[in-house]
């Protein structure tokens, strides 16, 4: 069995799209997905995919995901989904000492068939001295300067049309959703 984690865009956010987590949790088990589980309420979905009955690749999981949602709840949600292999790649290429204590560092997911070159190509400029950027497995690496936080130019970065195919996690969030698929609790 594989193990994924799926990675809602824009649930529980602002007072929109409000999904309680035992209610998404309950949505992939009635979907056939294996040993599911939530982790905060920002929309992570931790899950086994039974190779031999599930898609398994990223793009199959990520329609077969949004199919549900959409049954379930009726809202359209877009969904990144990440294997474990993945998401391993994703944590180990960040670049050397990314999460320093001086700077807000986020992981932009990617969504299948978006490439982290198309991705660095479609973003705003970004605020010299503040903000950093570096690509990574389907995923950028996004950091800015926590004492100039109001000057970086991430909010631009999310009102690109890119960002239609991307969603964000922390630095913190992403690396408990991998310590989470490796077992630990």
């Amino acid at each position: 069995m594989g193990r994924f984690v799926a990675l809602l865009r824009g649930i529980n956010v602002g007072g929109k799209n409000l999904i309680r987590m035992p209610d998404l949790a309950a949505c992939f088990t009635e979907a056939g997905y294996a040993d599911v589980r939530t982790y905060i309420q920002s929309g992570n979905v931790l899950f086994g995919a039974d190779r031999d009955e599930r898609p398994v690749s990223g793009q199959a999981l990520e329609r077969a995901i949004e199919d549900a949602l959409t049954a379930t709840f009726d809202l359209r949600l877009r969904v990144v989904v990440r294997s474990h292999t993945e998401l391993t790649a994703t944590v180990a290429s960040a670049p050397d000492g990314f999460g320093w204590p001086d700077r807000r560092c986020d992981v932009l997911f990617l969504k299948h068939p978006a490439t982290a070159d198309e991705a660095l190509a479609a973003l705003p400029d970004l605020a010299e001295g503040v903000d950093r950027v570096w690509p990574g497995p389907d995923a950028l690496y996004f950091a800015r300067l926590t004492a100039k936080a109001t000057r970086s130019r991430l909010n631009r970065v999310i009102g690109a049309p890119i960002y239609q195919q991307m969603t964000i996690r922390n630095w913190n969030t992403t690396s408990k959703l991998l310590a989470l698929l490796d077992g630990q609790p």
